[in-house]
């Protein structure tokens, strides 16, 4: 029994003998989430090889049920708790040639898991998390959903991704937020089983091969906020024997005239750990420095800065961000579908290459203002360049190319009445490159939501 299965078990043990406690079940919460999901991506510029799981269309639909439960605490000086969730994801429509995973080589495809080179007709998984806290200090054990700057989970499909692993947060200290954690597992999001924890270049999902995975990321971090409009952040994360990562942020609010223009700086420190270091197996892919194929050791400094100003509805924004180094900027990728918490995880693409210049320039507005609450729309426009690539020699694939994506959306939520929380979201995404032996891509997803409290 490993330590997490042990801490989970005690935990649970001393919840049966004070679930009567006041507290664990007067404070208890339960709600099921449904999501009707539907994806349609269109790869354009040419045809796919024969090995290839970038088919002209993959398009796939699902229902999906999201159900969580968030328990109370017991009483004491020492207080327990549990939570757990269950997913359920079936599937409506997905044909062999549209379902992604056209050569049954993948994880999965777009949606669903594979049975070969077919969608599976449904999929589930089962968490629960222990807990425990004294005083402000919260210990949880089990499935996780971090959301952090150096590891963020992932709820682009029909159902969200999630971690096995323990994490601590403390707010002891006034203005003060620490956390740190260990993470073994994640479950991808197309996904009902747990598995080891990697990056791209490693996974196995570009070149077929099984690829190499660790069960070890340990992260902490901290949150001061120094005044009631600024925030500073430091936050650690170690995936063993593939990268180490320093992040510093700088988050500031300032009233100007009727608005609030917010100001969002980030910094990535990431450098190679372990085997990355030497051993190809464990190489990140979007090394540019002239070894085969491009893959090499992890080396990326990434600069950004968002503004956003926000009046009377419309909130108008502009950023700029550059990946410094011979590598890609790393993140936790088991390809199977992840993020990242820089300024340009965007619907499609990233925009995180090694010597990438992006800037961005975005606008939404939320109609409550003019009498409509619950309706919101935006549009977002990324242009990168300086990308340089090689091939499969080491020799110069790409100088100097360039990469730009466009996403709009739309969404409504109803406020009240017998619908209130039914959600509808139209998002719609078009990338263009240049860069060699890539398919530019347009993609639609729709998706209708409701939520339902059951406690």
């Amino acid at each position: 029994m490993n330590k997490s299965t042990l801490a989970l078990a005690v935990a649970v043990g001393v919840l049966a003998q004070q679930a009567s406690a006041a507290g664990f079940i007067e404070d208890s919460k339960a709600t099921l989430g449904l999501r009707n999901f539907y994806i349609n991506t269109d790869n354009r510029d040419g045809q796919p090889s024969a090995t290839s799981n970038t088919r002209n269309k993959n398009a796939e639909w699902g229902q999906g049920f999201d159900l969580r439960f968030i328990s109370g605490y017991t009483q004491g000086t020492v207080q327990f708790g549990v939570d757990a969730i269950g997913l359920y994801g079936v599937r409506l429509d997905s044909s062999r040639a549209e379902h992604g995973n056209y050569t049954g080589t993948a994880s999965g495809g777009t949606v669903f898991p594979s049975d070969g080179n077919e969608a599976v007709n449904d999929f589930a998984s089962l968490g629960v998390t222990g807990k425990a806290r004294i005083s402000q200090t919260e210990l949880k054990i089990g499935t996780l959903q971090p959301n952090n700057p150096v590891i963020k989970y992932n709820d682009g499909r029909l159902l969200p991704q999630t971690f096995q692993g323990g994490a601590i947060t403390s707010n002891e200290i006034k203005d003060l937020t620490l956390t740190a954690g260990q993470i073994e597992h994640a479950k991808g999001r197309n996904s009902s089983n747990n598995e080891g924890l990697s990056i791209a270049g490693a996974n196995g999902s570009s070149n077929y091969d099984a690829g190499e995975f660790v069960n070890k990321f340990y992260y902490g971090g901290a949150d001061y906020k120094i005044t009631k409009d600024l925030t500073a952040s430091y936050y650690y994360g170690n995936l063993e024997d593939f990268y180490k990562q320093h992040f510093l942020g700088l988050v500031h609010n300032w009233a100007i005239g009727p608005g609030v223009l917010k100001s969002d700086f980030r910094y990535f420190h990431s450098s190679d750990d372990g085997a990355n270091g030497s051993d190809p197996l464990y190489y990140s892919s979007g090394n540019y420095s002239g070894v085969a194929n491009g893959k090499g050791k992890v080396d990326n400094n990434l600069y950004s800065g968002l503004f956003l100003y926000s009046v009377a509805g419309h909130t108008f924004g502009g950023g700029y961000q550059v990946s410094n180094g011979s590598s890609d900027f790393p993140w936790l990728n088991q390809g199977d579908g992840s993020s990242n918490y820089t300024i340009t995880d965007s619907q499609i693409q990233k925009f995180s290459r090694a010597g990438e210049r992006t800037w961005q320039a975005r606008y939404s507005y939320d109609f409550a203002t003019v009498g409509v609450p619950g309706l919101t729309a935006g549009v977002v426009y990324l242009h990168g360049d300086n990308i340089d690539t090689v091939n499969a020699r080491g020799g110069e694939a790409a100088n100097g190319a360039t990469e730009w994506e466009r996403d709009l959306s739309v969404g409504y939520v109803v406020q009240s009445g017998a619908l209130k929380n039914l959600g509808v979201a139209w998002k719609n995404a078009t990338w263009r490159t240049d860069l060699p032996s890539t398919r530019s891509q347009d993609e639609n997803r729709l998706i209708v939501s409701y939520s339902i409290p059951l406690l």
